[in-house]
Parts: structure tokens; C-alpha cells; sequence
């Protein structure tokens, strides 16, 4: 892990952008951070639009996570932002595109091309990358992951025994294969579900829910679109998270 630059934002976080090997990321910590008072970690999920894009989103998250006493930080997913163009993956969003725009449905085999091979390749990196953000002196865990893709986290949670929290957003496809992987959950959960969300399937996100394995798993439902979660949804995983990160 390198350190390629840094900022001390208007609240006092301080931001750095890292590579880990060739994988960009970004790591912010609160001012109260040091090696003498190491602080928790969220690991902040994603949907594969790319870092920049997704930046105004994710650094408002993590000020969010440093106004509790956290850092957070996040890596580029495969294929993503400037890493290089993964084939399969471009070729599964373009057939997830016809798709939507024909009106079809979105069928198992294309949810399988465009997920799983994500979840295979992101893990390994998520899990490369905690080991470098735990290795600095002012971050000391417990660790939690917020945010997605659903299957990353629910693969995450499932075999990273340092991740004892998630809050996961019910939102991106899931395969078939996941919710088997589901039900050996067994962390707490804190899952966020827009009621009206135009990109997600309702059910199955409900579905989904119910096969989580955890003995503490929260549902917390909001009327409205993909774009049109309410600020105290944000306040509520941040309390979540003082519960279990603390």
C-alpha cells in the first residue's frame, strides 16, 4: 500500500489517496486517529461506476463515519474507473442494457455473468487492502463494510472474520448462488431498502433478507426511488454502526 497524496478536508479528516499494488483507493480518518488511539474501520462498498464518479457520494459517507469516530475507506472495483476493461464484465452490462431497454427481463445468466465474476475477483482485493489499512498504527478495527454491491459484502462477511458489522444496500442483482452464501451470515445486519427502487426487485430483495443467517438483522424500508434515501436512513446506520464498531 502507497500513499499518493493527501488533504486535510474542511471538518479536519484527513484523506489519502493509496494504491495497493495497481488497485486505486482512498482512506479517510478522523482528526481523533492516532497510534496512541487507534480508531474502528468501515470499509465503504460501491456500485462499479468508478471512484470519480462515485467520490461526492462516498466522501460524504465517510465524513458521516469520521463524526463518529471512524475511518473508512474504499478501493476501485475490477474493471472499473481507470483500472483496465474486463470483456466479460463490459460484455454482461451491455446484455443487462438490452435488456432493460427492451423491456425484458433481466434473466439469471446475465446476473451471473455481470455479478459473480465481480465477487470473485473484488474479495481477494478487499481483503489485501484491510490487511493494509490495519497495519497502520492510528487504525486499530473493529471492522465494518457499508454500502455494495450486495454480493461483494455478503461474500465478505461470509469469510472475513475481522468484518463483525454490515450494512448492506438492497439494491444490485443478486445471483441464485448468493443466497445460498446468504444463510452463512451470521454478523449483524443492518439492510437498506428503497420501497419504489426502479432497479431493483423488490421481492427478491426481501427474499434475500429473510435467508441471512444473522440472529440481528434490521430491514430498514423507505417509500421512494433509487436516488431518494432520507437523511435520518443515514443517521440510523450510523447508529448501527456506534453499536457495533465501538
Amino acid at each position: 500500500m502507497r500513499f499518493s497524496s493527501e488533504q486535510h478536508l474542511d471538518d479536519g479528516v484527513l484523506e489519502r489517496e493509496f494504491t495497493l499494488g495497481e488497485i486505486p483507493g482512498i482512506l479517510w480518518t478522523p482528526a481523533s486517529a492516532s497510534a496512541s488511539a487507534p480508531v474502528p474501520l468501515i470499509l465503504l462498498g460501491h456500485p462499479p461506476l468508478g471512484l470519480h464518479k462515485m467520490y461526492p457520494r462516498l466522501v460524504t459517507r465517510a465524513r458521516h463515519s469520521a463524526a463518529e469516530g471512524f475511518a473508512a475507506a474504499t478501493i476501485e472495483l475490477p474493471g472499473s474507473g481507470d483500472r483496465p476493461r474486463w470483456a466479460a464484465v463490459e460484455q454482461a452490462r451491455a446484455d443487462l442494457r438490452r435488456a432493460r431497454e427492451a423491456g425484458e427481463p433481466v434473466g439469471d445468466e446475465i446476473i451471473n455473468a455481470l455479478i459473480l465474476p465481480l465477487v470473485e475477483k473484488s474479495v481477494p482485493e478487499w481483503q489485501a487492502a484491510l490487511d493494509g489499512l490495519l497495519s497502520l498504527p492510528e487504525i486499530g478495527g473493529p471492522v465494518g463494510f457499508s454500502g455494495g454491491v450486495i454480493s461483494i459484502g455478503i461474500r465478505l462477511a461470509v469469510v472475513e472474520p475481522r468484518i463483525v458489522a454490515a450494512g448492506f444496500f438492497a439494491g444490485s442483482f443478486v445471483p441464485a448462488a448468493m443466497f445460498e452464501e446468504a444463510r452463512r451470515v451470521t454478523i449483524p445486519l443492518h439492510v437498506l431498502l428503497q420501497w419504489d427502487d426502479e432497479g431493483n426487485d423488490r421481492q427478491a430483495a426481501l427474499d434475500l433478507f429473510d435467508a441471512f443467517g444473522s440472529k440481528e438483522k434490521t430491514l430498514h424500508a423507505n417509500m421512494g426511488g433509487h436516488t431518494g434515501v432520507p437523511q435520518f436512513a443515514g443517521e440510523d446506520a450510523a447508529g448501527f454502526f456506534a453499536r457495533h464498531l465501538r
